[in-house]
């Protein structure tokens, strides 16, 4: 059973980690979070859920213009081939959120660790970094270096690359 969005809250305050919460309606694309952000301030989050042809999954959080040239993208992330997109099934699987909901907070639900995570530079260069709680029908802000505490206390290691173009 994937955690719930009071599951991430308590994980988080129990590392100390302070966020803040906006509630929306629920957003399916970048365009859709454009639309009704309002004014939350810091770098906003598009995420992909990629897979290799070894079934092996990546997850990369860029800035949500950014552009990321997935013919490529492999080599950068130490993919056995060209990526496509996770099938819905995994995502649930191993994030435990559905597509519209994916999140750098799903890595609480990947225990086994299966999924890498890679985040753009471009977006650590915000101080606050804002992105799903696991659902689509809010915004959580959290500072930049308590998203990478976050990350490692999920036994996930972040790696900071070049992702957009």
């Amino acid at each position: 059973m994937p955690k719930t969005r009071a599951d991430l809250f308590a994980f988080l305050e129990s590392l100390g980690i302070e966020t803040t919460t906006i509630e929306h309606p629920p957003l399916f694309t970048v365009a859709d979070s454009q639309a009704l952000r309002g004014e939350i301030a810091g770098g906003h989050t598009k995420n992909l859920f990629l897979k290799d042809k070894k079934d092996s999954y990546f997850l990369l959080t860029v800035e949500e213009d950014a552009v990321v040239d997935l013919k490529q993208i492999h080599h950068q992330i130490g993919a056995a081939s060209r990526v496509s997109f996770g099938k819905p099934e995994a995502l649930m699987e191993l994030l435990g959120v559905i597509p519209g909901a994916v999140s750098l907070f799903g890595l609480i639900n990947d225990s086994e660790q299966r999924v890498r995570f890679f985040i753009d530079e471009a977006l650590m260069a915000h101080d606050v970094v804002n992105a799903h709680p696991l659902t689509n029908d809010a915004t959580t802000s959290i500072g930049s270096t308590d998203l990478l505490r976050f990350v490692r206390a999920t036994g996930h290691e972040p790696t900071i690359l070049k992702l957009s173009e």
